[in-house]
């Protein structure tokens, strides 16, 4: 196999398990909320704001308007620096 099969193989193969990290099946999501604020820069799963597209794009830890998705029910029981996590997001302090 020429390297540059083998280096497109490896770039798909990395950009799938990415993927599916991302992908959550209709069955996850009923057990599963957003919660904004808890997740740390550029581990956010979606909505980060202007200038930012999605997945892992926010630029600081617990930004308020990005959210991950976490347990239904868990969210305003996980705590950060700022206080707890929120099902809306959150205006934060520069």
């Amino acid at each position: 196999m020429s390297s540059k099969i083998t280096m497109s193989l490896a770039i798909a193969a990395a950009l799938s398990s990415a993927l599916s990290t991302i992908v959550v099946s209709p069955a996850q999501a009923g057990s599963k909320e957003k919660c904004y604020g808890v997740s740390l820069k550029g581990q956010n799963d979606c909505a980060a704001g202007a200038g930012t597209t999605c997945a892992a794009t926010s630029k600081v830890d617990f930004q308020g308007n990005a959210w991950r998705l976490v347990d239904q029910g868990a969210c305003v029981a996980t705590q950060t620096p700022f206080g707890p996590g929120s099902l809306t997001a959150i205006k934060r302090p520069s």
